[in-house]
């Protein structure tokens, strides 16, 4: 009984191979698979247990290590198996371009989700204020990144598969050219919105100026920054020009430098002139939250003696500046009086030249007779 048993195992054939060997292969299939998904595991939980130290690269390498398709794990010990059978020449070859497809699926499954951890968590970490400002743009990134990856793990594999690539590359390419050229002006605006997010120029928030424009950001879009005006109305702009105009971000201001002039008439007193920078130096070092730089007589102008004074406000809030400069001006007002010095005021002068007699009398009449 016995040896029927063995006989049939090993008589009975099933595409020339003996149904004992395929048995065998299929054994060695499961058996694989079993220490593969356990080796996997006690390297997740591994993984884990470092990622609860050591911080994100290995929380990261844990949930790629969690993708692994268990149907490509199958798929790749079922080929094992098959590498113990003694199978044909054309077969053979079939199993070996079958291993670089599947490696080349997992690959690419492994790194989809790394691209995908790895731009969530830049976003995540690149958001203001509760404002998610790069999420179309995180989007589009992702599809970006994966759409290449995918595409070259396809061209990867029927090339592996004896396909000749040469002329769909060589087709896509002219394809992407026409289309490029196609959308340009938009393209521009894309890569602009990726540069915002990538450099960051300014955040949603932040006052800017470009120009003649200025404005809070309320929203960067991949096409389009909105901004806010003073005046209260939405002002819409390309991406593109305002990466190619100079920005002026006072939301990122820590100290305001300011310059102010003022004027003396030609007819104050020498010892009022001497006493100004003394004045001046005198009501900004009365005032909070400044530092004095300087205070001098800068020139003789042509209606005024011309100072020029600088100090610095430690904080750079629009609105405390304005307060600081109107008290150090009544302060120069009141102290001004006291020495006699006098604020320049423009002057016109006006020469009056007698006329000679004959214009005085104006024209005559002539009588011809």
């Amino acid at each position: 009984m016995s040896d029927r048993i063995i006989a049939l195992f090993t008589d009975t054939t099933l595409f020339g191979v003996s149904v004992l060997n395929l048995l065998l292969a299929l054994a060695v299939a499961l058996l694989t698979f079993l220490v593969a998904r356990a080796a996997i595991s006690f390297m997740l939980h591994r993984v884990k247990r470092w990622s609860e130290r050591d911080g994100a690269l290995s929380q990261v390498l844990a949930k790629v290590l969690a993708g692994t398709s268990n149907f490509l794990l199958f798929l790749a010990s079922l080929l094992v198996g098959l590498s113990m059978l003694d199978l044909p020449e054309r077969w053979l070859t079939r199993v070996g371009s079958l291993w670089f497809v599947v490696a080349a699926l997992q690959i690419g499954l492994w790194a989809n989700r790394a691209i995908g951890l790895g731009l969530n968590r830049y976003f995540a970490r690149h958001r203001t204020d509760g404002l998610n400002q790069g999420s179309a743009l995180a989007t589009l990134s992702a599809w970006g990144a994966r759409v290449l990856l995918w595409s070259v793990v396809l061209l990867a594999m029927l090339s592996n598969l004896g396909v000749n690539i040469t002329a769909f590359v060589a087709s896509l390419g002219v394809g992407g050219i026409a289309v490029a050229l196609a959308v340009q002006n938009i393209l521009g605006d894309l890569f602009a919105s990726l540069s915002i997010a990538v450099d960051k120029p300014f955040e949603v928030g932040d006052f800017i100026v470009i120009g003649p424009l200025a404005g809070t950001v309320e929203h960067v879009g991949l096409k389009t920054t909105r901004i806010r005006s003073l005046g209260g109305e939405q002002i819409v702009m390309a991406n593109a020009s305002m990466i190619s105009s100079t920005i002026q971000n006072y939301k990122r201001l820590q100290e305001r430098r300011i310059v102010f002039e003022f004027g003396l008439s030609y007819d104050t007193p020498t010892e009022a002139v001497k006493k100004a920078p003394a004045i001046v130096e005198e009501a900004i070092k009365a005032q909070q939250q400044v530092r004095f730089d300087r205070a001098h007589l800068r020139g003789f102008g042509k209606e005024a003696l011309e100072f020029e004074c600088v100090y610095i406000v430690k904080d750079p809030g629009y609105n405390l500046y304005m307060d600081i400069q109107q008290a150090i001006n009544f302060h120069l007002l009141e102290r001004f009086s006291k020495v006699g010095a006098k604020f320049a005021v423009p002057v016109r002068a006006i020469k009056v030249t007698a006329l000679p007699e004959e214009a005085k009398r104006g024209p005559q009449s002539i009588h011809v007779g």
